[in-house]
């Protein structure tokens, strides 16, 4: 791996990890176009990488925050927890049997209807 490599990853997780802290993005907005763009990644590899970088540990002391505001209602986090995990699975599934210009059209369109609906639609 490259020293220049090597920066592009820092600079990949420390800006994932501020926005991921600041608005509760990073993953998939911020870091799949980026492993795309600027490493060369295919949308299945910077989809899985992204879901790698992101397993429990490394939200813990974001959500440690969060929890010590009070910010945080653990039934509703465990409930979605539990499910997202069985999402991921078929999700995953899914992503690797479709072909990567349409995953990368899902992807766009699904970050333009979150885009659209957060700036126009907001209260």
């Amino acid at each position: 791996m490259t020293l220049s490599t090597i920066l592009i990853l820092i600079a990949i997780g420390l800006v994932a990890g501020i926005l991921s802290g600041l608005v509760g993005v990073g993953g998939g907005i911020l870091m799949v176009p980026m492993f795309v763009i600027f490493l060369g990644l295919t949308q299945h590899n910077a989809q899985g990488m992204s879901l790698a970088v992101m397993l429990p540990p490394v939200t813990f002391f974001a959500v440690y925050n969060y929890h010590k505001a009070g910010e945080i209602d653990w039934r509703i986090a465990l409930v979605v927890s539990a499910v997202f995990i069985i999402g991921g699975f078929f999700g995953s599934k899914i992503a690797l049997k479709i072909d990567q210009l349409t995953l990368k059209k899902i992807f766009g369109v699904m970050m333009l209807i979150a885009a659209i609906k957060l700036m126009f639609f907001s209260k």
